[in-house]
Parts: C-alpha cells; sequence; structure tokens
C-alpha cells in the first residue's frame, strides 16, 4: 500500500480531507484543527474511528494505530470496542485536545482558543495524564479547590471546560456515570457558590491623579512607557497596544484599526487618535524595525506583556493596574465629560445592547468618539512638564 502523506504535508496541509491509504485520513477543519480518523465498515454500517490530533500524533504513529485496527476488523473485531477493554481509553489531555480542535472552529478568535489550550493545560494538568474513565469528583475536586476562591472567573472557566471535555468522552464511549465536573446537583454541594465568590476588579488609579502621572510617566525614557502612555490616551486593553502592527495605523488619519482576531468581543474596532496619541506614534515610525509599533528586545516580537505593569512597579504606583486605566477613563467620562454614555461604551470596545440593537446600531460613532478622545487626552496632559517624547533607551 502505497502510503500518499508525509510529514510535511500533515504540517502545512490546508482545510480538507487526505487520504493516507487504507481507509487512514487526515481531517484539517477550518480553523487549522487537524486530526486522524479510520473509516471503515461495520456491520453495514459506515464507522469513523478517531485516532488522536495530529499535533500530538506524528503520521507513523497513526499509521501504526490504523494498521492495528485493520487487523482487528479483519478478525472480525470492532476496532472501537476492543479499544475501550484493551484500555486504549485515551487520557484526559489527549481528550481535551481533541476537544478543543473539534470546537476550535466555532471560537471567536485565536485568543479564545488560546485560553482553552493555556487553561487547560496550566490549571487541570494533574488531570491529562489519566485515563477518562479513571477521573473521579475527588480527583476534579483537587484541581480546582487551590484557584475557586483566589481566581473565581478561571476557575469557573476551567470547571465548565472539564465538564465539557468529559461530557465528549462518555459521548464517545469512553466513560459511563456521571460527570463529577457537573455543577447543578453535584459541585454545587461541594464548593461555595461563584455569584459569592469575590470578583477580582483591576484597580484604578483616580482619574485626578492621571495627568500627574503622565508627567512623571514622561520622564521614563523607555518604550513601555511610550506604550503605557499611549495604552491610557486610547482607553484599549494593554493586549491590544502591545500587539498594534504598523499596517493597522493610518498616520494621515489618525486612526489605528484593530482587527478583529485581537479584540476581546471578536470583531474589528476603530480607534481614533489624540494628538498627543499621535505624535507618539510619529516618533515611534522614525525608528521603525518591523510590524510592531512596540517593539520588544528581541528581534521581530513585541514588549512583553508585562512590560507596561513592570513600569509601574518601578514607579512605585500602588494600587493601580494597567487596565484600570480604562476604569479611570470611563470615570472621567461619566463624571466629568458630557459625551453620552454609548460613545464612552463603544471607545471601550464594550458591546452595547441586546442583538437587535446592534444590528440597527450600524454606526460606530467614530467622529464623535475623536472628540472624546481628544477632550481626554487634555485632560491627561501634564499641566506644568514639558511634553517632549524621548527615544535614546528604548527598552525597559
Amino acid at each position: 500500500m502505497a502510503s500518499k502523506l508525509t510529514a510535511r504535508k500533515v504540517e502545512t496541509a490546508k482545510p480538507g480531507k487526505y487520504s493516507d491509504g487504507g481507509n487512514l485520513y487526515l481531517i484539517v477543519s477550518e480553523s487549522g484543527a487537524r486530526k486522524w480518523v479510520l473509516r471503515f465498515t461495520w456491520r453495514g454500517r459506515a464507522k469513523e474511528m478517531g485516532l488522536g490530533s495530529a499535533t500530538s500524533v506524528p503520521l507513523a504513529d497513526a499509521r501504526e494505530k490504523a494498521a492495528s485496527a485493520r487487523r482487528k476488523i479483519s478478525q472480525g473485531l470492532n476496532p472501537i470496542e476492543e479499544r475501550k477493554r484493551d484500555g486504549g481509553i485515551p487520557t484526559f489531555g489527549e481528550m481535551a485536545d481533541d476537544v478543543r480542535e473539534t470546537l476550535s472552529a466555532g471560537f471567536r478568535n485565536e485568543k479564545h482558543k488560546a485560553q482553552w489550550k493555556s487553561t487547560l493545560e496550566t490549571y487541570a494538568a494533574p488531570l491529562r495524564a489519566k485515563p477518562v474513565d479513571t477521573i473521579a469528583t475527588d480527583d476534579v475536586l483537587a484541581v480546582l479547590k487551590p484557584i475557586w476562591t483566589t481566581k473565581a472567573e478561571t476557575a469557573s472557566r476551567v470547571r465548565g471546560r472539564i465538564e465539557k471535555v468529559l461530557d465528549a468522552a462518555k459521548a464517545k464511549g469512553f466513560r459511563e456515570g456521571e460527570n463529577p465536573a457537573r455543577w447543578r446537583g453535584h459541585l454545587d454541594h461541594l464548593l461555595p457558590r461563584p455569584s459569592k465568590l469575590a470578583r477580582g476588579q483591576h484597580a484604578a488609579m483616580p482619574y485626578e491623579d492621571v495627568a500627574s502621572f503622565v508627567a512623571t510617566l514622561r520622564e521614563r525614557e523607555a518604550t513601555a512607557a511610550l506604550a503605557l502612555e499611549f495604552c491610557i490616551l486610547t482607553a484599549a486593553r494593554s493586549g491590544e497596544v502591545l500587539g498594534a502592527r504598523w499596517p493597522e495605523i493610518d498616520l494621515d488619519k489618525k486612526l489605528w484599526t484593530v482587527p478583529a482576531n485581537r479584540m476581546k468581543a471578536g470583531r474589528e474596532h476603530r480607534v481614533p487618535l489624540s494628538s498627543r496619541a499621535a505624535s507618539i506614534l510619529k516618533e515611534l515610525v522614525k525608528l521603525k524595525a518591523g510590524d510592531f509599533v512596540f517593539p520588544g528586545q528581541v528581534r521581530n516580537k513585541a514588549l512583553s506583556n508585562m512590560a507596561m505593569e513592570m513600569m509601574l512597579r518601578r514607579m512605585k504606583i500602588e494600587n493601580a493596574t494597567v487596565h484600570g486605566f480604562r476604569s479611570s477613563f470611563r470615570d472621567w467620562a461619566g463624571n466629568v465629560s458630557s459625551f453620552p454614555r454609548e460613545v464612552t461604551e463603544t471607545a471601550l470596545a464594550h458591546v452595547i445592547g441586546d442583538k437587535a440593537e446592534q444590528a440597527y446600531r450600524r454606526s460606530d460613532a467614530l467622529e464623535k468618539r475623536r472628540k472624546l478622545m481628544e477632550a481626554w487626552a487634555s485632560y491627561c496632559e501634564p499641566k506644568t512638564a514639558g511634553n517632549v517624547v524621548t527615544l535614546q533607551s528604548k527598552h525597559v
């Protein structure tokens, strides 16, 4: 039997179905997820047997698994049923990878996909090597209890994702009985309700203090200082700022267009740039050495995702976070400015209203937001400090 796939083809294949011969197929979804499937007929019915994700099961291993399954079929045995009997139950880690890749086509952006992976790899690490049919309530509690009261939102997401993985395992015949990660009627008797847990909020600097902070910030000759000021002036999330690339910037129109795949809401967001925000970019573009607006020390890499937080620490700023400056902006807009709440919420890239209202709200109020952001920049302008951007030392 001549094999048709190569390791290189497995890594680079575009969405579609690819045969390796012997009814072994590589299935590549629109999201880029890759999995192995063996197709066979059992008692007159077409069957599919998953052989794992192509990211964790190399081509040679997939062929070996397929060959083993074909031998069982030739002996009159159903390889799916035999896998259960032979202890061929996947581990939680294998099942989690398969579920994530299956669901990834429906994820709103790459960030959501990455969060699914990181939460299960980080917090559910003790489960990954366990066969999915052996995971019990105590195993789930051992994962959740250490973070249930300290990282409430994360813990709730981890629980839900564990539940989904174990549900998928049951649907494929790898588990029986109730799901030990189920909340209602099970874990709700063993853990405090999420709604009663203290939700961590991002500490925010009072908006009255922002201008004096910006004056001190401008004394720092570092890319991180410029990134932080730009973050404050645009009321953007830190990830959006650190991931900003020059093709997103139109300095002539004083406009920054953040693509949908980098936005929390999963849709494109246009950011009008105040004169001060634009001046920061005009200085940075003179030193442009790649696509990233705020480059890090490593070539073709952005600043570290901790660079701005570390800047706050070096300045000995307490009870304030980078994300908290969005709250500073929001409080200023609500208490000082006369701009409508809807304009402020749009500037923060928040989803406004229900789906029906969103359908009618076609405009993103760009020109109204331009006036809002210019007013905010004016408010943030130091009253006594110089306004010169210096770049003698670019890196933190």
